[in-house]
């Protein structure tokens, strides 16, 4: 096969490409909201915010039901009111307000500095967090009082890596006391001037996960693609990739959709059907997989969300460990496990600097100290490609094709209705994976879903792969970037930039992803359903 367009965005015209990937991925947020938030709370008056005084109704006693894993008590926290109006209606003007955290994870009551610049007088913080809550999606936790506002330093530009740093002055230290484990965004209001609002996402994370289906926010590759200072991993501002940066800094507020990074698009979706089932649930993101050897101990499950792209060595042996000890897996996107990162501190703390030279791992100092180089998992030196653990890999970009189904029989597809060769328009994009057995495979390995693509005038498959190993964990694969944007197509246009993705999509991804999130919630999915490997059926040959 084509080396050049297997390895599909590392090639050398990759920055425009990227551009083009994130004006579809980030052009509008999947939902808007209607109705008032619930009440405020106020502050010390120093800029150090308190949640002691919380919005809505009171916190329940975090308890699961008895017989449970410990953690949170998913139904609990969904049955209490949400508020609808938590997107963002105003973004106003460019750096009118923005914002960033110096962490992208806390545990429940730790604290975190905020650093906020804003042309207003004043501003407000609402944090919200992201769940079900009868379709409101989000719940206000917490409120501050007005603070006032102040401009931030520019930024600089490394001469060395191209990475942009802010040496911003800290605004307010956020407490977290009562906050629930999960995935927020902060939404910064600016007061006066000219007005504006903007988020700043930040995680509430699991101290433990076992019993548990385990979210993780893909941070990294969030950060990879964040270009605010006019630098990312994938262009600098002449839009050429020879001026990509080589490091990128997690101290800066994200670009895309208003804030929220590539949340919204690829794992808000996700999080909402998974709180609405109910099944019990814990928080992580990439940074906390990479760092804690022992935090997927005993979970039921890891979920790898719509765009999880940028993995370091730490974070793919961990949930190798957890697949091995019969944690299963799911790959809800594309591309994943595509790039090899490290992580590097930065002035305001560990882990906040994501290192990826790609092609130029030579000029890495970190290389010529000894670490892994940090290219493509599937190049030299050190190959490693991402199917020995995903099952599929990553064939090509750009494409946009029917999903079409080959293995209707299978338990994924219960209740779908779906038969052999159903076709699902526009839900194959704008990335995807395949099996391909030239590269590491896991056997037994079944073939739900075997589309015809062309990329970049090259014919290919795009598969849905389900896979199981000796430890009895079951490993699911999407093999396509839109099925967390897909869970909310109504084909009404109300779907973020939907693609044409209609409302048959809708049900199929929803559908099949509840059968998936309940097995897999129940413990390893291959002792009650083992993989029956049809990959000669599916492509002919040995």
């Amino acid at each position: 096969m084509d080396q050049e367009h297997i390895a599909g965005p590392s090639g050398g015209g990759e920055g425009a490409g990227r551009r083009r990937f994130l004006a579809m991925a980030t052009g509008a947020a999947t939902a808007a909201g209607l109705g008032a938030a619930a009440g405020c709370a106020g502050g010390d008056g120093s800029g150090n915010l308190r949640a002691g005084e919380k919005a809505g109704s009171p916190a329940p006693d975090g308890k699961p039901p008895a017989g449970g894993p410990p953690g949170l008590d998913v139904k609990a926290e969904n049955a209490r009111p949400g508020n609808a109006d938590w997107a963002v209606a105003q973004a106003g003007p460019p750096r009118a307000v923005e914002g960033f955290a110096d962490r992208v994870s806390v545990l429940p009551g730790e604290s975190f500095g905020l650093y906020v610049s804003t042309t207003a007088p004043r501003f407000t913080v609402s944090a919200y967090r992201m769940g079900w809550y009868g379709g409101a999606r989000a719940r206000l936790v917490w409120r501050s009082q007005a603070l006032p506002g102040v401009r931030q330093p520019e930024h600089t530009v490394d001469s060395d890596t191209r990475m942009v740093r802010t040496r911003w002055a800290r605004t307010a230290t956020v407490e977290t006391k009562d906050w629930p484990e999960g995935s927020y965004l902060l939404r910064l209001d600016a007061q006066g001037g000219e007005g504006g609002q903007r988020f700043v996402p930040v995680t509430v994370r699991s101290a433990a996960t076992a019993g548990r289906t385990v979210v993780v926010n893909a941070v990294a590759t969030w950060q990879a693609y964040n270009r605010w200072g006019g630098y990312g991993s994938y262009d600098g501002p002449s839009g050429g990739y020879a001026t990509r940066s080589l490091a990128v800094s997690f101290d800066r507020p994200y670009e895309y959709d208003d804030g929220a990074g590539l949340f919204l698009v690829y794992e808000a979706p996700l999080i909402a059907l998974a709180e609405r089932l109910g099944i019990p649930l814990a928080y992580a993101t990439t940074t906390d997989v990479a760092r804690e050897k022992r935090l997927l101990e005993g979970a039921s499950a890891v979920l790898s969300l719509g765009h999880d792209e940028y993995w370091s060595p730490e974070q793919r042996a961990h949930v190798t460990a957890a697949r091995d000890a019969g944690t299963n897996l799911a790959i809800l996107g594309a591309n994943c496990c595509f790039r090899r990162i490290r992580l590097e501190p930065s002035e305001l703390g560990p882990d906040r600097t994501l290192v990826c030279y790609k092609s130029s791992y030579g000029q890495d100092p970190g290389f010529k100290r000894g670490h892994p180089a940090t290219v493509d998992f599937r190049s030299a030196p050190g190959a490693d490609p991402e199917s020995s653990l995903l099952g599929v890999i990553y064939d090509g970009y750009p494409v946009d094709a029917p999903y079409v189904v080959a293995h209707p029989g299978h338990w994924l597809f219960e209740g779908t209705g779906a038969k052999a060769g159903d076709r699902f328009e526009h839900l194959v994009g704008v990335e995807y994976d395949k099996v391909n057995t030239g590269f590491a495979t896991p056997r037994p390995i079944e073939i739900l879903a075997h589309s015809p693509v062309v990329c970049d005038g090259r014919p290919s498959h795009q598969d849905t792969a389900y896979y199981t190993v000796p430890s009895g964990a079951g490993v699911f694969a999407t093999g396509t970037m839109r099925w967390v944007e897909a869970l909310d197509a109504t084909g009404d246009g109300r779907s973020g930039r939907n693609h044409g993705l209609d409302a048959r999509s809708g049900a199929l991804t929803t559908r099949v992803t509840e059968n998936l999130l309940r097995v897999f919630a129940a413990g390893p999915a291959g002792r009650s359903h083992p993989a029956q490997d049809n990959v000669k059926a599916v492509y002919g040959g040995s």
